[in-house]
């Protein structure tokens, strides 16, 4: 994978796959997916300016997020699938 290292407050989220069967085994139709945007955290950007002081990001690597659905931007690097948001995007951080 080529490196890339987002700038500012973006951060780069690889999607987590949809579950295509639930736990007892039924596989699911694209219509009953869920649809929430969740991820995994990647990369995060340096930071972000506030009343003209840099403020680090809340997010870190290896954390699961939940995104806006439109967010961001779609990115393919070799044959993954990323995408490119500002953190304001994220609107939670999945504990386990």
């Amino acid at each position: 994978m080529a490196k890339i290292k987002p700038l500012g407050d973006r951060v780069l989220i690889k999607p987590v796959e949809k579950e295509e069967k639930t736990k007892s085994g039924i596989y699911l139709p694209d219509s009953a997916k869920e649809e929430r945007q969740e991820g995994e955290v990647i990369a995060v950007g340096t930071g972000k300016i506030r009343d003209g002081k840099k403020v680090e990001l809340d997010v870190k690597v290896g954390d699961k997020v939940i995104y806006g659905k439109y967010s961001g931007e779609e990115i393919k690097i070799d044959t993954e699938e990323y995408k490119i948001v500002r953190e304001d995007d994220i609107v939670a951080i999945l504990e386990n």
